[in-house]
């Protein structure tokens, strides 16, 4: 094991968001903090790559960015040249970037292949290197729907880099929930190598405030849209329901742009929310806190913020992006069922519609009071546990079965 922790290298590909990117962020710091002197390489395509913070022991290198349209189909974020320019210097960064640090082990998000296969020839590298680096891949459950998945990664490659390079399989969720391995066609060999983790909640183990009413006594909404790329429409829509909601419980308002909302939309949210108990901000230094304060939260349905927000226990109501895949969909349906939340299909987002979403939370009050089942919300300590093996044992751990 090269120094006195070992490496870890993280691949992560969020060109134009935030959920992976924190996600991993989290894992790192995690890792870092449990493994001293552990060093870190976090491999990322956001513009915003420190957002969350400094980690001890951990640097950055940034791709180009790139994004994906729909399935099969990305483009490049900022650089004005084809996809294809980009997608050849990303892969060499990437297989540059293996040989340079040589990893003991090398946590992969979200794509076993890389975005449009430009993982695999890193991958490869380090097969052919004598197959000493422990390759795991780390799933969010819901990636898409289960046929775009299916035949996607079967097009791409994915599948068969799944069962040629990796030794262990994550899964940041539940089986009872969303059955990745069956949902997915996944091979009985990877499906063996599978792990689900629980809930991965960058927040596990904070102390977070109890406190659900503001100093003035009035209801406390926030609501999120990750990144915001995206995010104008659901945001103006909650300044258009306020009134509904204020009419019935009064209530302030607090809205997180995220960093990637265009600067013409931020502003026509400012002026909007001149004339109503609501203030607009980019974001916040440390977000757990305010959602766990607040007495709703509407937000999409993002991995990540909807995970918090189950944390936190306060009531929410999803609204899922509509596209470009299903997962978001998916997982305020899978969540909802559970009574862990409500949810607004996109197409029927209105102000109306939204404030009777929001006063039916606010009269049902804290999730933890309604019945419902509570989530397995411990994923991040099982997932370190996970890596510390592999990096304590990697002699004993089986090879993985390489097809011909």
């Amino acid at each position: 094991m090269s120094g006195a922790g070992g490496r870890l290298m993280v691949y992560s590909q969020d060109g134009l968001g935030l959920g992976h990117l924190r996600r991993t962020s989290a894992i790192a710091g995690a890792v870092s903090a449990a493994v001293p002197g552990m060093a870190v390489l976090l491999v990322a395509d956001s513009p915003v790559a420190g957002f969350f913070g400094a980690v001890r022991d951990l640097d950055h290198l940034k791709l180009p960015s790139i994004i994906k349209v729909r399935p099969g189909d990305w483009r490049p974020v900022s650089l004005p040249v084809g996809f294809g320019d980009v997608q050849v210097l990303r892969r060499e960064l990437l297989r540059t970037a293996v040989l340079g640090f040589r990893p003991d082990l090398l946590l992969v998000d979200h794509m076993p292949h890389g975005a449009m296969g430009e993982l695999v020839p890193a991958l490869e590298t380090l097969h052919a290197a004598g197959g000493r680096t422990r390759v795991v891949l780390g799933l969010r459950d819901i990636l898409d729907a289960p046929r775009v998945v299916r035949r996607r990664w079967q097009a791409e490659g994915a599948m068969d880099a799944l069962e040629r390079y990796y030794h262990r399989v994550l899964v940041y969720g539940r089986r009872e929930v969303f059955d990745v391995a069956e949902r997915y066609g996944f091979p009985a060999g990877v499906t063996a190598r599978l792990h689900y983790t629980g809930y991965l909640c960058a927040t596990s183990g904070r102390a977070l405030p109890s406190s659900r009413r503001g100093r003035d006594g009035r209801a406390q909404v926030v609501a999120m849209v990750g990144g915001g790329a995206d995010g104008y429409e659901l945001l103006r829509t909650v300044l258009e329901a306020l009134p509904a909601v204020d009419a019935v419980r009064p209530c302030t308002a607090t809205l997180l742009t995220g960093p990637f909302m265009p600067r013409a939309s931020r502003q026509d949210l400012e002026r909007r929310a001149r004339s109503l108990p609501a203030r607009v901000r980019e974001s916040v230094r440390d977000l757990p806190p305010l959602v766990a304060a607040a007495d709703v939260a509407v937000a999409m349905a993002g991995y990540n913020s909807s995970v918090e927000i189950l944390a936190a226990g306060t009531p929410a109501v999803l609204v899922p992006r509509a596209g470009p895949s299903a997962e978001q969909r998916t997982r305020a349906r899978l969540f909802a069922e559970r009574g862990w939340v409500r949810t607004v299909e996109p197409e029927r987002l209105d102000g109306a519609t939204l404030a009777a979403a929001v006063l039916d939370c606010l009269a049902a009050g804290p999730r933890s009071a309604a019945g419902a089942a509570p989530p397995d919300l411990g994923g991040l300590p099982v997932v370190v546990e996970h890596l510390r093996s592999l990096l304590g044992a990697r002699a004993t751990i089986p090879a993985v079965v390489r097809r011909p």
